[in-house]
């Protein structure tokens, strides 16, 4: 009856609490949820933060919030052009790039750590344009 759906109601917000913080570990693991994605993927020769990943670094945001003891690292990478410093400086750049957007929306300095692998982890030769999926920064969270 009536009562039943009123206390289904009050147990998907206690399960919405929960998975803010202490389940919060098992949101990471789930395909399903948004936290699961870990890739923020840059253009070209580009450390700007693109709006359509504004969603996944806003997740993470509020998962850091949520567990204050937890700290993540930002790896930086780019694809095979250009030289190997300038490339590790370019990992550097996009890495801060997302730290920065995550520092905007309340994530602590003392949560994140950023390295760049600059070209270290392309992973594709670049004929064309074909090489977007190592210019990328991955969010690494503790304990994955």
């Amino acid at each position: 009856g009536a009562d039943g759906g009123a206390d289904t109601g009050a147990i998907k917000e206690v399960t919405i609490d929960s998975n803010a913080s202490s389940a919060g570990n098992s949101a990471l693991k789930d395909p399903n949820n948004i936290l699961s994605k870990r890739n923020i993927y840059f253009d070209f020769d580009s450390d700007a933060v693109k709006a359509e990943y504004r969603p996944i670094v806003e997740a993470h945001a509020k998962y850091m919030q949520a567990n204050s003891n937890a700290k993540m690292v930002l790896q930086g990478n780019t694809d095979e052009r250009g030289t190997r410093e300038y490339n590790l400086s370019l990992g550097q750049r996009r890495a801060v790039a997302v730290k920065n957007a995550l520092n905007l929306l309340g994530v602590k300095d003392s949560q994140i750590e950023t390295v760049s692998y600059g070209e270290e982890k392309a992973t594709q030769n670049c004929g064309g344009d074909s090489c977007d999926k190592d210019r990328r920064v991955d969010i690494v969270h503790e304990g994955d």
